[in-house]
């Protein structure tokens, strides 16, 4: 398959519109529709509905890989770029909320000591999109928290050949309002919240489903959604009864109304992993040897 027919198809597909499409890629409508139709030629089926405008069976089965396709094409030539590239004075880390500490900041300190013109850039996301931004070169390297067993690796998707390497791993705590039953107890098993409401905050903390999969205990039911990266305004909530959270006990180290209890069971830990991809030497390739030394 023509990758480009293929790019053409998935911004056709998500637009639901040839017309909105043409104008988005730089085509004419006349030539989205014919590489449209080179495509549906190519593979012997009909991909989109043309009134109203969506894929069919077949379009949406080739949906599923057309994203991871165009990635690993994207990462390939990010990845050749890097390899031939003039070293780059710019420096842009992505990174997951709760990875931008101070350790990372006497890093980044260090980066400009050595690099005094480095045009630097820190971009919080969610830690979905952060692999393959890494992968296709949208930034030089990422932070990236989660919650995984100790010195088991954060799952991450196949976009590419991608490296990682902890750099940092703390206790996990529940976030509970000051005056809940177990905010004195020196730990607790996270099965023995089961039955509390949670946040969902999937930016700042494991999902409801995630704890139902780390403890294989049904409930941990969700009572609020935080969509969010402000640590403070989830603690206000937890403080508040809106519900609990588990992070990493450095994040709730005197956080008002609030108390931090450890989870002893299951043994789990708040890992952050570095994530980069091949990198000459420069500001990226600075900052990824002071964090693996870290």
């Amino acid at each position: 398959m023509d990758p480009h027919l293929l790019r053409t198809f998935v911004t056709v597909t998500r637009l639901g519109s040839f017309s909105e499409a043409a104008r988005e890629l730089g085509y004419t409508q006349s030539a989205v529709s014919q590489q449209i139709a080179a495509l549906e030629g190519d593979l012997g089926a009909a991909l989109l509905h043309r009134r109203p405008v969506g894929p069919t069976e077949a379009g949406a089965r080739l949906l599923e890989h057309a994203g991871p396709l165009l990635v690993r094409l994207d990462a390939a030539r990010a990845d050749i770029t890097r390899l031939v590239g003039a070293p780059s004075a710019r420096l842009v880390l992505g990174a997951t909320p709760l990875a931008v500490t101070a350790g990372l900041a006497q890093a980044l300190a260090e980066v400009r000591r050595v690099h005094p013109r480095v045009d630097l850039v820190v971009q919080v996301l969610a830690h979905e999109a952060l692999p393959a931004l890494v992968a296709t070169g949208q930034v030089d390297l990422a932070l990236i928290d989660g919650l995984a067993a100790p010195s088991d690796p954060l799952p991450l998707p196949d976009v590419g050949p991608l490296g990682t390497v902890a750099v940092a791993e703390q206790p996990l705590a529940v976030a509970l309002p000051a005056g809940h039953p177990l905010a004195g107890r020196p730990g607790l098993a996270l099965a023995d919240l089961s039955a509390a409401r949670w946040l969902d905050a999937p930016d700042l903390a494991p999902r409801p489903d995630r704890l139902r999969a780390a403890t294989g205990v049904d409930g941990f039911r969700c009572a609020t959604r935080y969509l969010g990266t402000d640590v403070r305004g989830l603690l206000a909530l937890v403080a508040a009864g809106h519900g609990l959270a588990a992070l990493p006990s450095a994040a709730l180290s005197g956080a008002p109304g609030l108390a931090a209890v450890p989870v002893h069971a299951p043994r789990l830990v708040h890992r952050t992993e570095l994530v980069r991809g091949s990198l000459p030497e420069g500001p990226a390739a600075l900052l990824a040897r002071l964090l693996d030394a870290g």
